[in-house]
């Protein structure tokens, strides 16, 4: 069964920075086209960026892009999104995922920029 754990999140000002880390068990992650997605109360959760798998170029929202950078630590079985430059709209609960074919989600974690 695989399992995804996230953390790294917490409060921040605007303009900080922060580095998410997403644990991965029961599947190997370089394997996976992993993907970090974000929720906000209200709204859909939504995709922000995925780390590179091959040849393929990794995605990132217009709204993140030069800000935010997905990577994987294939030893660590890890998956990272660096966030620097955060913004109030940044605000949200953060997941990784397999973004062709979603395993169970995780808890997420928090991010909270302060204006």
């Amino acid at each position: 069964q695989v399992q995804l754990v996230e953390s790294g999140g917490g409060l921040v000002q605007a303009g900080g920075s922060l580095r998410l880390s997403c644990i991965v068990s029961g599947t190997i992650v370089s394997l996976n086209p992993m993907g970090w997605y974000r929720q906000v109360p209200g709204k859909q959760r939504e995709l922000v960026a995925t780390v590179s798998i091959g040849q393929n170029v990794p995605y990132y929202a217009e709204d993140v892009k030069g800000r935010f950078t997905a990577s994987r630590d294939n030893p660590k079985n890890t998956a990272y999104l660096d966030m620097r430059n955060l913004k109030p709209e940044d605000t949200g609960v953060y997941y990784c995922n397999n973004f062709e074919r979603q395993y169970t989600w995780g808890q997420g974690t928090q991010v909270t920029v302060s204006s």
